[in-house]
């Protein structure tokens, strides 16, 4: 059997402006809120961000510290000024975080991101490794599900005679 290799298609969509222009979307970043600004008027300052996402500003500035964060503008006063790739990017990090995925592992992601185009064998490996402990935590939480729901099945009945469940001794 022959495996050909073919790009990934882009998980990106055009999406239509207020204005009329179309605007690139990436469907990966998984921004859960709209942006407060369109693309071209977005200039956030660092608590905007952090009002927006939900991270304090120690955890946006030790991001910038270890690597996690690409590197944000500045204004010439020296304040960070954050724009929508950037909120996208915390959205992802984000969702890495939720995955359970290491602090180290998010940094080497990060990495490997800066490094270009040539590291997505690395990425993928990355991404499969956390989708496979994601599925193991699904699968058990799904267990652990099934057993609660049979025992609020059991109180949900008429309370049992005298006794009731036992604990092993």
């Amino acid at each position: 059997m022959t495996v050909t290799h073919a790009e990934p298609e882009a998980e990106t969509r055009a999406d239509a402006r207020a204005d009329g222009e179309a605007e690139t979307v990436d469907l990966c970043a998984s921004v859960d809120r709209p942006f407060p600004q369109p693309t071209g008027r977005d200039r956030y300052t660092i608590s905007e961000v952090a009002r927006h996402t939900g991270l304090s500003v120690h955890t946006l500035r030790w991001y910038e510290r270890i690597g996690l964060m690409p590197h944000v503008d500045r204004s010439h006063t020296g304040q960070r000024r954050y724009r929508n790739h950037d909120l996208e990017w915390l959205a992802f990090v984000g969702k890495l975080r939720l995955t359970g995925m290491a602090v180290a592992d998010m940094v080497r992601y990060a990495d490997l991101v800066r490094e270009g185009d040539h590291t997505y064998p690395e990425r993928l490996a990355l991404l499969v490794a956390t989708r496979e402990d994601v599925v193991r935590r699904v699968a058990e939480l799904q267990s652990t599900l099934s057993v609660l729901d049979f025992k609020i099945g059991i109180y949900g009945e008429t309370p049992p005679a005298a006794g009731g469940e036992e604990l092993p001794a």
